[in-house]
């Protein structure tokens, strides 16, 4: 089996990236393109985003997942921390978010530190999800083996009526991760391969942090 990809062609031109016009601090940029790209359409979940971690094995694992709320503290997504997932972000917490949006042919590359959120935010965050998403929540031992999907589907049927008119608590074991940012790099695709690849790094200045901007060859 083989399927020649060389002919695969495509011309980047809807925008560009330059340091006069890039705000000072990367978190006002990055909510920039969210919004341009929400605004723009073509991008059916805007808010997905890749998670690379390295797992007990020492491998790389990439997966995506929906990011739930950003601010100056951080990127924040909900998982259940039993899963590989889970385990893998909490035993090694250096992990890299990645942001594609071809809409508008960019990237955003973070690299950053995890941590759990607060209980109180994950409980918060759990009970604004639909009751099914709540109930699977429960029902899934995710990363486990399972003989088959049935077995889900009656866990998620027992639970629906073990729950049947109660509220549902959010498990122990599921809840949020915040990612805190340790450099940003910003991607956008331009003409003959030469794209505006932007990183922005911290720097302490008498106590104060702030961030510089370096400009990367495509």
């Amino acid at each position: 089996m083989a399927k020649d990809l060389a002919d695969y062609r495509k011309s980047y031109d809807k925008n560009e990236l330059v340091e006069t016009q890039l705000p000072n601090n990367p978190f006002e940029l990055f909510e920039q393109w969210f919004n341009e790209v929400e605004a723009e359409g073509g991008v059916e979940e805007a808010n997905a985003m890749t998670v690379a971690s390295i797992g007990a094995d020492g491998y790389p694992k990439a997966r995506i997942v929906l990011l739930k709320h950003f601010d100056q503290d951080g990127f924040v997504f909900y998982t259940n921390y039993t899963s590989e997932k889970g385990k893998a972000i909490l035993q090694n917490n250096k992990v890299c978010l990645s942001f594609f949006w071809p809409n508008l042919e960019r990237q955003v590359i973070i690299r950053g530190e995890a941590a759990k959120v607060s209980e109180e935010q994950s409980t918060t965050y759990f009970h604004s999800r639909p009751r099914g998403s709540q109930l699977g929540a429960w029902a899934s031992d995710q990363s486990s083996v399972i003989p088959s999907r049935e077995v889900l589907e009656k866990e998620l049927k027992a639970l629906e009526d073990k729950y049947k008119e109660q509220p549902i608590p959010k498990p122990d074991f599921w809840g949020g991760i915040r990612i805190a940012p340790v450099t940003f790099e910003f991607w956008q695709g331009r003409p003959n391969r030469l794209h505006d690849r932007i990183l922005f790094v911290p720097e302490k200045d008498q106590e104060k942090l702030h961030w510089k901007t370096k400009r990367l060859a495509p």
